[in-house]
């Protein structure tokens, strides 16, 4: 059956290619994302938790633990969001496969791979303890290895920040298989709890099985609360017992007697890891200095004889082997502080530089001798790391559109992050600006903050009809439009506005011109209409019905025949005249004279 989200547009940016994987709680699809044009993970939460509060705010608090520790073994987050009554996570996407395929696929792992895939889910630990947030489900399936060996540790689901705790007591949060003791009674969880899941990854990856397993989950919590693990050496014979009692260590019962922090637990992997560089397999020389504090089982006792009688051997065969000659490890690619630790553990002196780079700080880029060289014991191995990009000034983008100022910005080597704000100045579409501003310098590849205008601020227009004018312009301005005045005509008050553009009640851009019409008080003139020739009974309603007032004067005539017509008109027909205004009529009056004549 297709998937429904299959091609569907999340959040009007994040375009779904395919899913990728599924979860208790969540879906993993790989996404386009259409404003940086790169591809994402994007994790969809359960549509049937997307009521339940205590889902949301676990699937938001993945969010806020991931997207707050940038760093080379965490998968990065992007960004977070609402789509159609469901919640998202867009994360950065890896190409490779879960550490729980890649011990499918090749169990059991070499001893120094094993040793290297743990140090670097330790170091993405150890970097999240450090800012007081603790994962609480350690496990392969949480893991991406890509073709190079590189590891990220994702979903910071149940994490815990501080002193926040989400879930109620008694409650057990975390993968059976890998959970610690603690964990698995409901109690709470520390750093500890982390590295004991990281000791059970590492059992497997070392003996391809796990310590405890069963028919059930709750089976497996019983055997992590009352059961030792089996020796990993009755499993896989050939394990070095420097990486042997590092393992039982990290597996204590007890938290005070597990390694107390990441960093601890993987100096004594580097150390299990330069004995068996130096060509020890256990039985012969080898140096390191992991011992179990807490009683085994009763061969124990002998592991550890034997752990002080190689020791010796090691010490002796150093004294009477005058100059060692060592190998040179493979260091490019690595973090400095897991890239020191192995040379000075072989005896050889380093020599840091460093170079612009694009990649992360202080990860080797570069070593001389090479890797695999033989070099005498006291040698200087130099090692080149990254110093981060070449910093770039930022270019000033504003009133540009967003697609050419996008362009600019990635031109000067630098990554975009969109947001809208309004603006009374930019049209809408085109940059305001930046943040940090322009002329910054900033290293590149970082993201850039740009900001778009989304237009001037919409506001709805006062109703102004039948104010006096200073009245109606101050609510106008005070509104934040500006004001135009045009005089008319009109029988209304002088100073009222009569009529107004845009209509009151709709809405208009801030800051835009709203037109209105002010009564100066006066009728609209008017054509006085021709009445002259016309009798007065006629012209005088005529007059009046068009809006005039009528004076009428007596004019003698001689000519009977001129009674009672329009003489003369004053204004003359045609000429205009407000309405209300007087016609002066020159009317005929017939007096017939007294002599008869």
């Amino acid at each position: 059956m297709n998937d429904p989200l299959l091609n569907t547009l999340v959040d009007g940016r994040y375009r779904i290619l395919n899913r990728i994987g599924s979860g208790g709680m969540a879906d993993v699809y790989l996404a386009e994302d259409g404003q940086l044009g790169r591809q994402v993970a994007l994790k969809m939460l359960h549509r049937r938790f997307a009521e339940d509060q205590q889902f949301v705010e676990r699937f938001k608090r993945e969010a806020s633990s991931a997207a707050a520790l940038q760093h080379p073994n965490v998968v990065a987050v992007f960004d977070r969001g609402e789509h159609e009554g469901t919640y998202y996570i867009a994360m950065e996407h890896l190409a490779g496969r879960t550490l729980k395929q890649v011990m499918v696929d090749e169990r059991p792992l070499p001893q120094e791979r094993s040793i290297d895939l743990a140090i670097q889910v330790l170091t993405a630990a150890g970097f999240a303890h450090k800012r007081g947030v603790v994962h609480r489900d350690f496990k392969p399936q949480n893991v991406i290895v890509d073709d190079q060996d590189r590891a990220k540790v994702t979903d910071f689901g149940i994490a815990r920040a501080g002193a926040s705790e989400m879930t109620e007591t008694g409650s057990i949060l975390g993968t059976a298989q890998y959970l610690s003791p603690e964990q698995a009674q409901g109690h709470a969880t520390g750093a500890s709890s982390d590295l004991y899941s990281i000791g059970v990854m590492l059992f497997e990856m070392v003996t391809g099985r796990l310590p405890f397993e069963a028919d059930s989950a709750v089976a497996i919590a019983v055997q992590h609360l009352s059961q030792l693990p089996p020796m990993p050496s009755d499993l896989r014979p050939d394990i070095h017992p420097g990486l042997e009692a590092t393992i039982l260590r990290a597996l204590a019962k007890d938290p005070t007697e597990r390694w107390q922090t990441a960093d601890d637990f993987i100096a004594a992997l580097q150390s299990a890891r330069a004995a068996l560089a130096l060509g020890d397999d256990g039985q012969g020389t080898a140096v390191w200095g992991v011992v179990d504090p807490a009683p085994r089982r009763r061969r124990w006792p002998w592991v550890l004889a034997g752990l002080l009688a190689v020791a010796a051997a090691a010490a002796a065969f150093v004294l009477l082997s005058q100059p060692v000659q060592v190998r040179v490890p493979n260091l490019v690619e690595r973090p400095l502080a897991q890239a020191e630790p192995p040379l000075e553990a072989a005896g050889l002196k380093v020599n840091v530089v460093q170079a612009e780079d694009p990649a992360p700080v202080n990860q080797v880029i570069a070593q001389r001798p090479a890797a695999g060289a033989r070099v005498d014991e006291g040698s200087t191995v130099e090692l080149t790391v990254s110093a981060g990009p070449a910093t770039a000034a930022i270019p000033d983008v504003t009133g540009l559109s967003e697609k050419r100022a996008i362009r600019a910005l990635n031109a000067a080597g630098f990554q975009t992050e969109t947001d809208e704000e309004v603006s009374d100045e930019i049209e809408a579409g085109f940059a305001i600006g930046t943040l940090p501003g322009a002329g910054s310098e900033r290293r590149e590849g970082t993201p850039i903050q740009l900001l778009i205008s989304s237009g001037p601020r919409i506001e709805q227009v006062p109703r102004v009809i039948g104010f006096d004018r200073d009245v109606a312009q101050s609510q106008l301005e005070g509104a934040g439009f500006k004001v135009s005045i045009t005089k008319v005509d009109s029988e209304i008050l002088a100073e009222e506005v009569t009529a107004q553009t845009p209509e009151g009640g709709t809405d208009a851009a801030k800051g835009s011109t709203v037109n209105l019409s002010i009564s100066n008080g006066k009728l609209a003139g008017q054509a006085v209409p021709n009445v002259s020739g016309l009798d007065v009974n006629r012209a005088v309603p005529r007059l009046r019905g068009d809006g005039f007032r009528v004076d009428v004067e007596d004019k003698r005539v001689r000519n009977p025949v001129q009674e009672g017509l329009v003489l003369d008109q004053d204004p003359s027909a045609g000429e205009t005249l407000e309405q209300g205004g007087t016609v002066e009529l020159d009317v005929g009056r017939f007096d017939e004279p007294a002599d008869g004549r």
